[in-house]
């Protein structure tokens, strides 16, 4: 059985498992910054799965399927997360950087593309990291099956980013959560601020963040101070964010409704994870048998 929502809102394990996998994911901006940032902000999230999941739904007997340009913009004009010009824009920047390339032997139109080996890889790297976050509620084998069997993620991925793309609860972030996500980069920002939280305190009207120096983490994920600042001013006016020392805003807290928002909307993408990786196993006979 794959967790609800609901389960994993309420699991006393679950916040242990977001920053887990939030560390997890910082350090894969720390091998890979270029890629990672990929899936950096929340647009660029929906906009790269949604892509994998066409690219692994391609079937030679079906003329216009795979990743295409043309797929790509109908699935996300669509769902209202991006407009047709961002959509190309994304296309060019994918091939500039040589994340995706044609397919070989492609030579009917639309042209469809193929993940580069460094995509791939990235994409099994943040497959395995939610698996790995899971199986610390429940002391699954959920990351270990993936490891030993990883063409399950080719069923499982397209599953998963589907029911997220179709779910307005995680299409649509909290107001408090999307401040940072709909922005550049403000993902990995999250991501920094989850893995240092002090859940000593996890139930506190505040929580501890401890020291965070903007400009160090500006400069680190490659954003402009100034736009660091002001999206941690705006958090701050909404009351989900502070300094416990207000002069030098070195010391910060995060609020227990930021946090509560923050649970909840990653409970959902967890819960389609775990629902679209039990449907894999089940349908190649690899069932967990924990399950």
């Amino acid at each position: 059985m794959s967790f609800s929502i609901e389960q994993l809102a309420r699991h006393p394990k679950f916040m242990v498992s977001l920053r887990f996998l939030a560390e997890a994911l910082r350090n894969r901006y720390d091998h890979g910054p270029r890629i990672a940032r990929m899936l950096a902000s929340h647009q660029r999230w929906l906009l790269t799965q949604t892509a994998y999941a066409l690219h692994f739904e391609y079937d030679p007997a079906v003329p216009g399927s795979g990743l295409t340009v043309v797929g790509l913009r109908d699935l996300i004009t669509h769902h209202r997360v991006a407009s047709r010009n961002t959509v190309l824009s994304f296309i060019d920047e994918l091939l500039t950087y040589r994340f995706l390339m044609l397919a070989p032997g492609n030579v009917r139109r639309p042209r469809r593309y193929v993940p580069a080996e460094i995509s791939h890889t990235g994409m099994f790297g943040w497959c395995l990291s939610n698996l790995a976050a899971l199986d610390l509620l429940d002391d699954g084998g959920r990351a270990a099956a993936l490891a030993a069997s990883p063409q399950l993620m080719d069923l499982a991925q397209p599953r998963m980013a589907r029911h997220c793309l179709e779910t307005e609860a995680w299409r649509e972030p909290p107001e408090s959560v999307g401040l940072f996500l709909w922005t550049e980069a403000g993902g990995l920002v999250v991501d920094y601020i989850m893995s240092q939280l002090d859940l000593s305190g996890e139930t506190d009207a505040r929580i501890d963040v401890g020291r965070v120096d903007a400009r160090a983490l500006a400069a680190h994920f490659m954003i402009s101070r100034t736009h660091l600042q002001r999206l941690l001013r705006k958090s701050a006016d909404r009351g989900d964010i502070g300094w416990h020392d207000e002069t030098k805003k070195t010391r910060m807290w995060i609020s227990r409704d930021f946090l509560d928002q923050y649970c909840r909307w990653q409970a959902v993408k967890l819960a389609a994870v775990d629902e679209a990786f039990a449907w894999a196993q089940a349908a190649t006979g690899r069932s967990d048998p924990k399950a």
